[in-house]
């Protein structure tokens, strides 16, 4: 596939250095329970790290209420040499392995099989556990994702859907139609419209004028009618009026409570406004996104994807890239130590000979 005056190949590298970087970011402070976007702040307003321009700094005074996650000593400023090892990037690779096995006729049942093959078990949380569970007992899809699930829709099903958009660049409903059939193995609903909408956003990406375009395009794969468009449309419309960033996510907050910090309506708010807010400038993006708490190694990495389809690999600044060294480790077995531009070479493979 050949796109007039797109790099698609920047593009996709953009692609899988933003994921990984953004995934990087947010992974000290993941855990949304604790890491409120206050006490983000304040933490970075604490290291003098505030407007945050690169990797989290290292905590300056110890404290258990600003304690970062155990990994914080391989993904901290400094001290990053390869990428450390995560779910958000895990299922990329999988993914791509999934359409190098398979090709883009591939079922959800094959979904299932390679994730029994390559994915360790303990590798693998909320919805993905629960759907690997019942795979292991024997279950098939759709049973996978509703039997004894109280996950389906959480954010996992929209983290492994960058892959879908990365090979199907200009083509949001081919992108979400890839992922839908990828997240119907663990999730149902929004769940399984939050993986549509990520892997449509990421296919607009490489042919949008604006990331608010991107977004409004990515709306048209799933229903009008579902909460997911719903709140990604109020943050559209918060954005359009001129809130600020912090009064938009204040807003927000109060309109998604009681969802929990990894379900897909409140983290799908959050990276909207960081998305919008960081307005194409791939540092601003993934920092906002970030900061905005919930999720955050799971909507950094997203954001990242975004931000670096819509200005390839050449603009990212090297900050973010220098230190990933090119290098990812994974769980996914066959793929530890992989380099990042082998992920892209292989993605941009699979983009320009499928029709």
């Amino acid at each position: 596939m050949t796109l007039v005056g797109v790099d698609v190949a920047d593009r996709v590298l953009g692609g899988w250095l933003g994921r990984i970087a953004g995934n990087m970011l947010g992974k000290p402070v993941e855990r949304g329970d604790h890491w409120t976007r206050d006490r983000i702040d304040r933490y970075l307003r604490q290291a003098d790290a505030l407007p945050l321009t690169d990797y989290l700094p290292e905590p300056v005074e110890p404290g258990v209420e600003l304690e970062l996650r155990p990994e914080w000593r391989e993904c901290v400023r400094g001290r990053i040499h390869g990428s450390c090892r995560d779910d958000d990037v895990d299922y990329a690779i999988l993914g791509l392995d999934l359409l190098e096995t398979y090709g883009f006729g591939f079922s959800t049942e094959q979904v299932g099989e390679l994730w029994l093959l390559r994915l360790p078990y303990l590798q693998t949380f909320t919805a993905e556990r629960a759907a690997y569970r019942n795979l292991a007992d024997g279950l098939k899809p759709p049973l996978t994702a509703t039997y004894d699930n109280p996950y389906q829709e959480w954010i996992g099903a929209l983290i492994r859907a960058d892959i879908y958009g990365w090979t199907s660049p200009g083509e949001p409903r081919r992108a979400a139609s890839l992922a839908r059939r990828d997240a119907v193995l663990s999730h149902t609903g929004n769940g399984v419209y939050g993986a549509m909408w990520a892997a449509a956003l990421v296919a607009a990406a490489f042919t949008a004028p604006t990331v608010r375009a991107a977004l409004e395009t990515a709306l048209t794969v799933i229903p009008a009618s579902s909460r997911l468009s719903r709140t990604v449309r109020r943050v559209l419309s918060l954005h359009e009026s001129r809130l600020s960033w912090e009064e938009t996510l204040s807003t927000l907050a109060e309109e998604t409570s009681g969802l929990g910090w990894i379900h897909t309506i409140p983290n799908a708010a959050v990276l909207t406004a960081g998305l919008l807010y960081g307005d194409g400038d791939f540092t601003r993006t993934i920092a906002l996104t970030v900061r905005g708490g919930l999720d955050t190694d799971s909507n950094g990495a997203t954001a990242g994807s975004v931000a670096g389809v819509l200005g390839g690999a050449t603009a990212i600044p090297p900050q973010w890239k220098d230190p990933l060294e090119d290098t990812v480790r994974s769980a996914v077995f066959g793929f530890d130590g992989v380099r990042i531009s082998e992920l892209a070479r292989r993605t941009v493979r699979l983009a320009k000979t499928e029709p």
